[in-house]
């Protein structure tokens, strides 16, 4: 066995035979670390056989796919962020920030499927796993679970159980004998997943990896890891809410603009068939400084709640202080009202929320934000149903926004009366469900809400 040390990039995961300052590969500076590494070249998952048949091209139009069947798991917001289900044969990577539930979601996704699944922590004892799992109920003959680190002994596990599907958490913990380096290492980390790779590809069973990030938000290791993968998942939300977010970051079978809702709570993760019912207020008492916005998430359309509240500054310096909408856009949108529509706001604090502690970053929110500070600003109630779908540009125009016709129908099949829009904003004929009142500029949102 020969042993050698090489240095390997934290960005790329590029090799180099020698230290330098800048990555030869990704141009970025100080990213090298040395490692120390062996070359083996046999491969550890294929006990039976090392030999490798060579793979023969084929006319594009031959190849048969008609055989492809997807996965189809429990969960529907799985599926449809994925593209329609898990693709055997594919590697699938999920990053997310540490208690927001990865673990959880693939050990309800291992427990809901009516055939083998093994269930790989690295981080967790068995009977850590065992205690969760009875804790929402999720008892299963089906599943199985694995605490172990090497790779050589799980991929031993896999082939005396042959499951057909299996879940890594985490890839930084796995750790392989071809590679003299501890676990979470860039050359672990290549190495790992270049076996788990040619092992899902040569046997069609899919595996799902579980992925560490750094502060950053980043998947950590190198970013080839992300490259190298099938799809890249990351599951978004804050701990101290109850929301949860599927989001495909890349997919290779699949579109990336669809999401994945969830609620979290003591049974487990619980998927939200209609988000728009929990993101807004069920509260029959309509209170000023409260307004509904329709977004868009990829493809999906979402009605939420945006509040605000508006009162005099206590301190000199007026505070700005915003819940999952962009705090610059915020201070834009406080210029433009004083500006283009005569409001003093310079002296007032100013805080806005969105609730259920989501984030959007979608631009057709501005309208629903500046109606909530006006109704804090009047102390006056908006209708319950009226809803707000525009862009606010920097001169107090109303701009059109993307997908108005599937805002408008969401909105009319949650019951909305009426929706005010961008007069540029081109909509279908048989929108006849819903009144749309179509607005030029900021200022006229006065005269029709606060008459």
């Amino acid at each position: 066995m020969l042993v050698k040390t090489s240095f390997f990039c934290n960005n790329c995961g590029a090799q180099h035979s020698k230290w330098q300052g800048q990555c030869n590969s990704c141009k970025e500076w100080n990213t090298l670390e040395e490692e120390v590494i062996n070359t083996k070249k046999e491969k550890e998952w294929n006990v039976k056989s090392n030999h490798k048949k060579s793979n023969k091209s084929i006319q594009l139009k031959k190849i048969d796919i008609e055989d492809e069947s997807r996965i189809l798991t429990f969960d529907k917001e799985i599926n449809r962020v994925l593209g329609g289900g898990i693709v055997p044969g594919s590697l699938i990577l999920i990053g997310g920030e540490p208690g927001v539930g990865k673990s959880t979601l693939l050990l309800q996704t291992a427990t809901g499927l009516p055939f083998k699944t093994l269930y790989v922590s690295g981080e967790e004892s068995q009977k850590q796993i065992k205690i969760r799992a009875t804790r929402m109920g999720l008892l299963e003959d089906n599943s199985y679970i694995l605490s172990e680190t090497s790779l050589k002994n799980i991929f031993y596990e896999i082939n005396k159980l042959n499951p057909r599907l299996v879940i890594i958490d985490s890839i930084q913990t796995l750790q392989s004998d071809l590679i003299d380096g501890s676990a979470g290492t860039v050359s672990q980390i290549k190495q790992t997943t270049n076996e788990l790779i040619e092992f899902a590809k040569e046997t069609n069973i899919p595996v799902i990896l579980v992925g560490h990030i750094t502060k950053d938000g980043q998947i950590a290791g190198p970013k080839i890891l992300e490259h190298m993968v099938d799809t890249v998942l990351s599951f978004e939300g804050d701990r101290n809410h109850i929301y949860r977010i599927l989001r495909a970051q890349k997919n290779r079978f699949g579109a990336t603009d669809e999401i994945g809702i969830y609620e979290m709570n003591s049974n487990g993760i619980n998927p939200v068939s209609n988000p728009s019912a929990f993101l807004m207020n069920v509260n029959e008492t309509n209170l000023s400084g409260q307004a509904i916005g329709v977004t868009v998430e990829g493809i999906r359309p979402l009605l939420l709640e945006v509040q605000a509240l508006v009162s005099s500054a206590v301190y000199g310096t007026p505070q700005r202080s915003s819940t999952g909408f962009n705090a610059k856009r915020l201070n834009m949108l406080l210029a433009v009202l004083e500006k283009r529509a005569g409001f003093s706001l310079g002296a007032k604090d100013v805080f806005i929320n969105f609730t259920g502690g989501i984030s959007v970053n979608d631009p057709a929110l501005d309208l629903a934000v500046v109606a909530s500070i006006l109704s804090s600003y009047f102390e006056i109630s908006i209708d319950k149903n009226i809803c707000f779908a525009a862009e606010v540009g920097l001169s107090g125009e109303l701009r059109a926004v993307s997908k108005i016709n599937t805002r408008i129908k969401e909105a009319a099949k949650l019951g909305f009366k009426s929706i005010l829009i961008s007069k540029f904003n081109k909509v279908d004929s048989n929108n006849s469900k819903i009144k749309i009142t179509f607005i030029e500029k900021i200022e006229d949102i006065i005269s029709i809400l606060f008459k």
